[in-house]
């Protein structure tokens, strides 16, 4: 039997870095997903997990520009998500007419 080093040399070796990718890996996929969905509820609130997964990913691998990315929209969509659970996100008239258009 082979190992797994020889068929995947850039594998992480250690379990740390392998979770590490494990979050990084799963919270661009819920970005993905988030993007999808169409309840404003949902959408922010998986927007708050994967930009915190990334986050913690961008904070392992030195990116500054993804830290600072990931941050920010983990501020907004928290500050959205916490306006919507208090019912004070609210959409006049006129906006929920101009998107029933589309």
């Amino acid at each position: 039997m082979i190992p797994l080093e020889n068929l995947l040399p850039n594998l992480p070796t250690s379990f740390v870095d392998l979770a590490v990718y494990v979050v990084g890996f799963m919270g661009a996929l819920a970005l993905a997903y988030g993007v999808l969905l169409e309840a404003e509820k949902r959408q922010d609130a998986v927007f708050v997990v994967a930009s915190a997964s990334l986050f913690v990913y961008a904070l392992v691998h030195h990116d500054k520009i993804v830290m600072f990315a990931m941050g920010l929209m983990f501020l907004v969509a928290g500050r959205e998500l916490i306006q919507i659970i208090r019912g004070k996100h609210k959409h006049s008239s006129d906006m929920v007419k101009e998107y029933e258009r589309e």
